[in-house]
């Protein structure tokens, strides 16, 4: 609804436009709002479970049957930032870890070796992208993957600064060389111990905060994937979709991600094929005002946001572009040689989420009372 979709676009630009010019917060709920909410979720921290240790290291060299040959190429290499779906809690085997399913899918589809280098911590909000940023830029990495923002939720950070904790984040990668690919911030009102109004409250926040990410990220030279399914309906309705805990991604849900990011981090990278383009407007595409495309983007898991302009310019125009995700390929397999250190068959690709619902307008933010435990 275009109503609702230039609302929720406001929203986003007035948090994005703080985080700029150091604004101060966006809104509060009702005070007896925040009482019941604050109610809703001590009871949804119950109902979730822990998950014991810590996600498995997966740092390793990528696609080494490519080193092979007369003239072979070093090492991409792929630094991952964020929370613990960045580390990749909630599996047990290092290469069902998104970093791993990622490296392996771009030495594939690049024939060279990829270097993952994984400085993701679980519990990471934006406020740790600093520290993270610093070990990251020790290996000098080639691209960048950043996931962040459930845990500015759910504990309360205010957006504004959050947002413009991430932007930084970016424009450092960039000045550094390496291109920069975010997954935004996952609509935590789908996670099922999280009930209505709770559930309501944290879908607004969780939105709001991915469109205002995004804004943030492609005016800083970056481009953004939008991460709603990575809790969304689709896992919902299937729950081998979790981990033990019911809230991280089990070896299935992280395989869907993963396929939703690869195609972009390819395109950045100049390695995805692209079909020609014929003369007329591409079906799901479409060049917006950044504004307007990071909030049309919030409400549809998957769609990549780049901007669009020369580098160095004042980036206002953005490409809003839903791409084709393909099942999990062959040849990220070890048999295929270009999985890392792991021995066991790839999980199975998920099937393609359903489009998400529109999100609600409104003005409240991510320093406002909801969610329930660290991502």
């Amino acid at each position: 609804m275009p109503g609702a979709q230039e609302s929720r676009a406001r929203v986003a630009r007035r948090i994005a436009t703080a985080a700029a010019y150091g604004g101060g917060g966006l809104g509060l709920l009702g005070v007896g709002l925040v009482g019941l909410l604050l109610t809703e979720s001590k009871l949804a921290i119950q109902a979730i479970g822990i998950l014991e240790g810590d996600p498995p290291k997966a740092d390793d060299v990528y696609g080494e049957a490519f080193t092979d040959g007369a003239d072979p190429q070093p090492p991409l290499v792929l630094a991952f930032l964020g929370d613990s779906t960045a580390a990749g809690l909630g599996v047990l085997r290092a290469r069902e870890t998104p970093g791993a399913l990622l490296a392996a899918g771009v030495a594939s589809v690049a024939e060279r070796p990829v270097r993952l280098v994984n400085v993701a911590r679980s519990g990471g909000r934006s406020a740790d992208l600093s520290g993270q940023l610093e070990l990251a830029l020790r290996h000098r990495p080639d691209i960048a993957v950043i996931m962040v923002g459930a845990n500015d939720v759910t504990r309360h950070s205010p957006a504004q600064l959050a947002v413009r904790q991430l932007g930084e984040a970016v424009a450092a990668l960039r000045a550094n060389g390496c291109e920069v690919v975010v997954g935004t911030c996952p609509d935590l009102g789908t996670i099922k111990p999280v009930r209505p109004p709770l559930r309501w409250v944290a879908r607004r926040l969780s939105r709001q905060l991915a469109a205002a990410q995004t804004i943030a990220v492609v005016e800083s030279g970056g481009r953004t994937v939008s991460l709603g399914s990575l809790l969304g309906p689709e896992f919902a309705a299937r729950p081998e979709m979790f981990a033990a805990d019911r809230y991280h991604p089990s070896a299935q849900g992280y395989a869907t991600a993963a396929m939703a990011v690869l195609p972009s981090l390819c395109a950045v990278l100049g390695i995805w094929p692209e079909e020609e383009r014929p003369a007329g407007p591409v079906p799901g595409e479409a060049v917006l005002p950044v504004a307007v495309a990071a909030a049309a983007a919030a409400g549809r898991s998957g769609t990549e946001v780049t901007a669009v302009g020369a580098e160095g310019t004042i980036r206002r125009w953005a490409l809003l572009r839903h791409r084709l995700r393909i099942g999990l390929p062959a040849a990220w397999t070890v048999e295929a040689g270009a999985a890392g250190p792991a021995t066991e068959p790839a999980a199975e690709p998920a099937a393609e989420p359903a489009s998400e619902p529109a999100a609600g307008d409104g003005n409240t933010s991510a320093s406002s009372h909801a969610g329930a435990g660290d991502a």
